[in-house]
């Protein structure tokens, strides 16, 4: 059976730009595995010379250790799921993020008014934004600075762009 549409409905444009935003994650499966075994080493070793010296309790504060630099590390690679994803099809400008936990979130902007605004905050930090008809959608926060910087000027000529096009 073949699909069909009906005459009303255009099929969707492919996107003009389309970007996915990702938290920057330096160590990898591999490098975790490494550095926690490593880890678990030393404390154990520590631990037991701390033992064998009589001081036993030792151990279990070095085990401990080895617990809270695995449970902050989870934390660190959950929070490395969220994304967010910009696309400039036609005639809008879609920003959608995706946190952790799979909720979505999406913003759709008229690809004609939309601006990309790009403020330096008094920590020297900058901050990037969408914003339309008195709606200001703040995005790109895990990125640096330069990133930042390179994104807006990337996404602010596919915009010119998008406008320029013959509709």
């Amino acid at each position: 059976m073949a699909a069909t549409t009906s005459p009303t409905q255009e099929p969707a444009a492919p996107p003009q730009f389309s970007a996915t935003l990702t938290p920057n994650r330096s160590l990898g499966p591999k490098g975790f595995l490494i550095l926690m075994a490593v880890l678990s080493l030393i404390s154990f070793a520590t631990g037991l010379a701390f033992a064998y010296v009589g001081a036993w309790p030792v151990l279990g504060f070095f085990g401990l250790d080895v617990l809270i630099v695995y449970v902050a590390f989870k934390l660190s690679y959950r929070s490395g799921r969220l994304f967010e994803r910009v696309d400039v099809a036609g005639d809008d400008v879609t920003l959608t993020r995706v946190h952790p936990s799979g909720r979505r979130e999406r913003y759709a902007f008229p690809a004609y008014w939309v601006r990309v605004g790009l403020a330096t905050e008094t920590d020297g930090r900058t901050r990037m934004t969408l914003a339309s008809h008195g709606r200001e959608i703040t995005f790109g926060a895990f990125l640096t600075n330069e990133e930042r910087e390179s994104f807006a000027a990337a996404l602010t000529t596919a915009l010119h762009k998008a406008k320029q096009a013959p509709r």
